[in-house]
């Protein structure tokens, strides 16, 4: 070999020893990458609601959305083994320590510490090591609910408020302690509007100045001034704009926008938005904006609050609206369908994740969880489905 053509030879070596390097870091990355996709960064919880014994099933949330079932975790009450036809049977804290969770077979609720310290931030939940569980929940607190057949909970600071959906139905206040333990607010159990309403949710309003409760059964919304020791008034019976009001979440600038089941009439379900004064007073924005789907029930809206989303069980899919700054509801898809969950999943209970990238519906039909991303312009494109929920699984909390 010349020395020419050698030292062609060496340099053609090297060319190939930095290509070979080059591809390797290519694929350490790519493998990273695919690891990043797949390691926990948050959890989703659901009740399996069982009559022989109530658990939380805690799902490990991906950083691509995806779920994987993760453990159990007692309650230490009892479910009903059905739908308690209600939104908010899980709530978590504004601190996200406290996981609140109804036994509806036991007529009690149940507090587990979630192992966070008041961080809400997502480096804090991505930081989590959820592979081998070191911030498992811990069950801290179980009391009567103050009532019986206890279907949703909401919190607001330090204050708790339960829905008992048993004859009669009524709201039940507690004081939640800086170990997780509920005491009763003296004088804060009050009545719905009659004894048998249907009643679907209770849940504060942004500024924790009033509770608000939906009743399927008299197309009526309660409302109840809350003073500084956490003790709710007499109800303010308002009529709803539209038929079977059920499910609700405030966005933020505090307008409770509600589903409308209509009955479950094919196609002919609805949500309606209101404002909402600090005299509890509400006033309609949107009246009945169209989701031209069947029964919807459940409601979620984005973090940024410019979306709401319904979970209509009757069609097996999503209905997605843009919200106003004053409140008002425009379809973002002419026929209503945003997302797809499927034929007979009947999708029930709906929540936006704590990072606001993802959207989550427990389908009821089908015993799994859809998982779909939030676009900016609100769009949901679908990330997967999680099979595998306890038949009757009911609430859904997302982290």
């Amino acid at each position: 070999m010349s020395k020419v053509a050698g030292t062609l030879f060496t340099r053609y070596a090297r060319l190939l020893v930095v290509a070979a390097l080059l591809l390797a870091s290519f694929a350490v990355v790519s493998g990273s990458a695919s690891a990043e996709g797949r390691h926990p960064s948050g959890a989703v919880y659901t009740l399996t609601n069982a009559v022989a014994g109530n658990e939380v099933a805690v799902f490990d949330r991906a950083s691509d959305g995806t779920l994987t079932p993760a453990y159990t975790v007692p309650t230490g009450g009892l479910g009903t083994g059905s739908s308690l036809s209600s939104q908010g049977a899980l709530a978590i804290s504004d601190s996200d320590r406290w996981l609140f969770a109804v036994n509806a077979g036991s007529n009690d609720i149940s507090v587990f510490d979630t192992g966070s310290r008041g961080e809400k931030d997502t480096a804090i939940n991505a930081s989590i090591d959820n592979s081998d569980h070191q911030h498992r929940l811990r069950l801290v607190a179980r009391v009567a609910s103050g009532g019986t057949h206890p279907v949703s909970v909401t919190s607001n600071e330090n204050t708790l408020y339960v829905l008992n959906a048993g004859v009669p139905n009524n709201i039940s206040g507690f004081r939640v302690s800086n170990n997780g333990n509920l005491a009763p607010i003296n004088g804060s159990i009050q009545p719905l509007s009659a004894a048998d309403t249907g009643p679907a949710q209770v849940q504060f309003s942004t500024n924790g100045r009033v509770l608000v409760v939906t009743e399927k059964a008299t197309n009526k919304i309660d409302t109840y001034l809350v003073n500084s020791q956490g003790r709710a008034g007499e109800p303010i019976v308002q009529a709803s704009a539209g038929v079977t009001p059920y499910g609700f979440a405030f966005d933020n600038r505090n307008h409770p926008i509600v589903s409308e089941a209509f009955g479950g009439a094919a196609n002919g379900s609805a949500a309606s938005s209101y404002s909402l004064n600090n005299a509890g007073i509400l006033t309609t924005v949107s009246a009945s904006a169209p989701t031209y789907q069947t029964a919807a029930c459940w409601v979620a809206i984005s973090k940024n609050g410019r979306y709401a989303y319904t979970a209509n069980a009757g069609s097996g899919n999503i209905t997605g609206y843009s919200i106003g700054r004053d409140g008002s509801l425009e379809l973002l898809d002419p026929s209503g369908i945003t997302g797809v969950t499927g034929a007979g999943s009947a999708p029930t209970d709906v929540a936006v994740s704590s990072d606001g990238r993802f959207f989550y519906s427990l389908d009821a039909g089908t015993h799994a969880f859809s998982g779909f991303a939030i676009g900016h312009d609100g769009s949901l494109t679908p990330v997967g489905t999680t099979t595998g929920l306890v038949p009757g699984s009911v609430g859904l909390v997302a982290r």
